[in-house]
């Protein structure tokens, strides 16, 4: 081998560790990124880790909601029709936030079972369901209509 070809093969493999290096670095940081989402049965289950920052979606169980009296911390119960999950969130509801609605949170389980929500949305219209809710409330062989009535009760 002469020392040129031997200079550009030395060159090519620092090249390919480079990129490979940098190719799993970029995998290992979105990972860590990734915001899955779980319904209420999953959370109910143990499915979820702690302190990993979730999403967590479905309807608002129907008189659950708990305001606190001084402060923005409100306390909530969201079902899919088969399990019931509490979340609390700190701060200002959405204004189309209602007992009956879809919602989806992102936030993180606690030891407690409570999942602490950093963020609220709430659907915009009266047909509109987040597609994630849809599909558990589908999985659970309920539609929107027979879900809020099992949370009523």
């Amino acid at each position: 081998m002469t020392p040129k070809r031997k200079k550009r093969l030395i060159l090519i493999l620092f090249l390919v560790a480079g990129v490979g290096t940098a190719v799993g670095l970029l995998m290992y940081s979105l990972s860590q990124n990734i915001n899955l989402f779980m319904t209420p049965t999953q959370i109910a289950n143990g499915e979820v880790p702690y302190g990993r920052t979730i999403r967590a979606g479905g309807l608002v169980v129907v008189g659950s909601l708990q305001r606190s009296q001084d402060s923005l911390v409100s306390e909530f119960k969201v079902t899919d029709g088969n399990a019931e999950v509490t979340i609390t969130y700190d701060g200002i509801l959405p204004d189309l936030f209602r007992e009956g609605q879809g919602i989806v949170a992102m936030g993180k389980l606690n030891r407690d079972n409570v999942f602490v929500a950093s963020e609220v949305l709430a659907k915009h219209d009266e047909n509109y369901m987040p597609p994630e809710v849809k599909d558990a409330l589908e999985k659970a062989h309920l539609d929107g209509k027979e879900a809020l009535e099992s949370a009523r009760y």
